[in-house]
């Protein structure tokens, strides 16, 4: 196992009609800003609910953060927080509304250029005294609501936003909340999920043994209740189940003490930022071309996910280890989602644009080693055609 460090300060108040318990989570004296997304919080009662909680503390609005959040809607977000006082930020939402109100805390602390706290990457950015925020989730999927992570837009690019102090100090999980949701994004959370898992699990051994059963118990419940919370979405224990499983995917702790692989993400981030396809669905797409391109690197890792997660024991290695690809992308399809560049209408001609893309934003070196040059991405492109 390697060296880590691990820090998680987030309070989870998890499970039914826990939404009141607002009024003793944030400060009495609190002047609050309330950041959500889209108008399904306003037409599902979620909004109505979570000011009642508040009481009688001066609360402010501002909705619209977008799916991949933009850069120019959270900088209006920033002057309110700045001009109003505001002492604490609350999101409504899932993870863009989350990632966006973590960039909002930080761009207000910041007495420089906004547009430079989207360079610092992985490293994390300087910026200090940031705003204090809980959420409370609406869209299971990108584990945000427990991490100190954000991935924010800006001018056809999709980057990186970290800090230490930008853990949420509270995070309302109530299943029932995500029981509205849309059949395809419930679809598309539950492949992040899969992916945030697998980047942190199918690298290279390093005798992790907890964080590789936890991994895997992780992706065996998805497979257990990703087509039973689509065909029954009022399904509390399915429903829950997932909600848990996507906050645990990406809060650290199946990541620490490993290799960690971001290909998927990453070019994945550059499929959306470039044609606007869902997060999740980009992610269905490049991971078993990743697979398949680096089954080599992967093989212990890949053969050890067969066994465990899909009880794949008889055959060769390497049969065992194309079945397992192919029961992933069985998966993926019975959740509805297509897992082809080319069920979205792009074909061989757009490679170049995406390899343009990522040498742009320096995309030059990915996986958990490194070598996964523009060249090797290239190769994944074209098997994901």
């Amino acid at each position: 196992m390697l060296n880590f460090d691990y820090y998680n300060p987030t309070h989870i108040v998890f499970g039914k009609d826990r939404l009141s318990e607002l009024d003793q989570l944030v400060a009495k004296d609190a002047k609050v800003l309330i950041t959500y997304g889209g108008g399904s919080v306003k037409r599902f009662g979620t909004l109505d609910k979570v000011k009642a909680a508040l009481g009688d503390r001066e609360v402010l609005e501002f909705g619209g953060i977008e799916p991949n959040p933009q850069f120019t809607t959270l900088m209006k977000a920033v002057e309110i927080v700045k001009s109003e006082n505001i002492d604490f930020i609350l999101a409504v939402g899932g993870g863009s509304v989350i990632d966006g109100t973590k960039f909002i805390t930080q761009a207000a602390s910041w007495d420089g250029d906004a547009e430079e706290l989207l360079n610092f990457g992985f490293g994390g950015t300087p910026a200090t005294n940031l705003t204090p925020f809980g959420t409370v989730l609406t869209l299971p999927a990108t584990g945000s609501e427990m991490n100190m992570g954000a991935v924010v837009s800006h001018k056809g690019g999709k980057f990186v936003v970290m800090n230490m102090g930008a853990f949420p100090k509270f995070s309302v999980l109530d299943p029932e909340l995500t029981f509205t949701l849309p059949e395809t994004q419930v679809a598309n959370g539950i492949v992040d999920t899969f992916i945030h898992t697998v980047e942190q699990y199918i690298t290279f051994p390093v005798d992790a043994r907890f964080q590789d059963r936890v991994a895997e118990g992780i992706l065996q419940t998805l497979v257990e209740v990703g087509e039973q919370t689509l065909k029954n979405p009022e399904d509390y224990d399915a429903r829950a189940n997932l909600v848990w499983c996507a906050t645990n995917a990406l809060n650290g702790l199946i990541g620490a003490g490993v290799p960690q692989d971001w290909t998927t993400h990453m070019i994945g981030h550059e499929i959306t930022a470039m044609f606007g396809i869902d997060h999740g669905k980009t992610l269905a797409i490049v991971q078993p071309a990743v697979w398949k391109i680096r089954k080599t690197q992967k093989h212990a890792k890949l053969l050890q996910y067969a066994e465990r997660v899909w009880n794949l024991t008889e055959g060769d290695e390497d049969a065992r280890i194309d079945a397992a690809i192919k029961k992933t992308v069985n998966f993926f399809e019975s959740l509805g989602i297509k897992t082809k560049l080319s069920d979205y209408g792009i074909g061989a001609d757009k490679i170049d644009l995406l390899i343009e893309g990522l040498e742009l934003r320096g995309m030059t070196a990915l996986s958990e080693d490194g070598t996964v040059t523009l060249d090797v991405s290239r190769e994944i492109l074209t098997e994901a055609l």
